[in-house]
């Protein structure tokens, strides 16, 4: 049988959405830094029986019966979590990273005190006390920004925010930061003020695995991430703790926060440290830093402006007014072509959130499909050259055609096109 046989005969309809899905996977360049590939095998588990069972608790202490194989899982997944990241304890239980840093928040802070996060439109996330976040509507917020001229991380004005500010949390880490951020400066100035620090890795948590990139864990009292994108795991959120914490953290997941975990995640989560802890998949990170080096400087070459002119990780964050465009325009354009981003807001950008000036784009998908550094010279003239066709859509279309011939010479995992039929 196919591997969507069921679906088709159950529900045609939803199974000619999800083989269109598929199919668009396959044929596009899919540049979301946040998106990637899973492993058969973590499809497999993040589709089994196990979505099947109700564990409220913790391994040991459930309050539901019939937990054996369940509490095996759930520890398998945390004793690989501890053992690949140099954690004391893991909480594997969060729906995914946004609510795995709420239950930070819940833990170590009560409401009303203050948070010290990366300002959104500077490369933070809405969770780290945005004003249209819970995080910034139920605590004080006060945000941190990058160097007007250079757009990187200003430490010495961090230091001095957090000397005025008097953080009770202070939160590392973003979603749109081409650079490495230095984990040890901020844990200085954690403990200067008497904050707890927390970094969200949830974009570089591969990175981290594959020795890609600097590991938070020395320096911060609790780390969170999810479990996909550069992890390639299935869609879920983690919590790695140093001990002091980590049983308060605990309870405010659950009971705090949550009920019964998703045990098929938990599954998927647990075949993804195993494949996380190979030599494949440290060279797979070491390739995703390369393979966005080398985009960045066809990019530049062909006159397109970068934030921080660079990029020290797997995201490049480009401002799109450099070629006459704008951030909104140009992914529209780029999706026409079969190469898919997200338009994404600049440092000090003076268009609105929703029509920004800039675009983000990263190498974790394309990596996965095995493409090097000759591909992203290839992959920078297909963005170049939409340039040139902003109102064309005709001609879009003859690069759609050449992006998806481009891309039929690398698998993409976890995809079987013609398995159903």
């Amino acid at each position: 049988m196919g591997h969507l046989d069921h679906i088709k005969a159950t529900d045609p309809e939803l199974f000619d959405m999800i083989r269109g899905e598929e199919q668009r996977q396959f044929d596009t360049i899919r540049l979301i830094p946040s998106e990637n590939y899973v492993s058969l095998a973590v499809l497999e588990a993040t589709g089994s029986i196990l979505t099947n069972k109700y564990s409220e608790g913790y391994s040991g202490k459930r309050y539901y019966e019939g937990q054996k194989y369940v509490d095996q899982i759930e520890d398998l997944a945390i004793a690989r979590a501890c053992e690949l990241f140099g954690a004391d304890r893991a909480n594997v239980q969060p729906y995914s990273g946004s609510p795995a840093n709420l239950g930070v928040y819940f833990a170590l802070l009560k409401p009303g005190e203050t948070v010290m996060g990366m300002a959104l439109p500077h490369g933070g996330h809405l969770t780290h006390g945005w004003d249209v976040s819970i995080t910034g509507q139920y605590y004080r917020p006060t945000q941190y920004t990058v160097h007007p001229e250079t757009h990187l991380l200003d430490y010495d004005a961090l230091r001095d925010q957090a000397k005025k500010e008097q953080p009770k949390l202070i939160i590392a880490g973003a979603t749109a930061y081409p650079r490495i951020i230095d984990f040890e400066a901020f844990a200085s100035i954690a403990k200067e003020v008497g904050a707890y620090l927390l970094v969200d890795m949830a974009h570089i948590a591969g990175l981290v695995a594959g020795g890609a990139h600097p590991s938070p864990i020395p320096y911060a009292d609790v780390v969170s991430t999810t479990t996909h994108k550069t992890l390639r795991g299935p869609r879920g959120g983690m919590l790695l703790m140093k001990e002091e914490v980590a049983d308060t953290i605990d309870r405010a997941v659950f009971p705090g926060l949550q009920g019964g975990p998703h045990n098929h995640t938990t599954a998927g989560l647990a075949v993804a440290l195993k494949e996380a802890a190979t030599e494949d998949f440290k060279a797979y990170a070491h390739q995703i830093v390369a393979n966005a080096r080398a985009l960045a400087e066809a990019l530049k070459e062909k006159g397109f402006k970068l934030i921080t002119d660079g990029t020290d990780n797997h995201l490049i964050l480009i401002d799109a007014t450099s070629r006459g465009t704008r951030g909104r325009k140009l992914a529209k354009v780029l999706n026409r072509c079969g190469i898919v981003c997200n338009m994404n807001t600049i440092p000090f950008d003076t268009r609105k959130p929703f029509d920004p000036s800039g675009i983000r784009i990263g190498t974790p998908s394309i990596t996965s499909r095995g493409m090097k550094e000759k591909e992203m010279v290839k992959i920078a003239e297909f963005i170049d050259r939409s340039i040139d066709i902003l109102m064309d859509k005709d001609a879009q279309k003859l690069v759609k055609a050449e992006v998806a011939e481009f891309c039929n010479d690398f698998p993409a995992p976890g995809i079987r096109l013609g398995d159903d039929e």
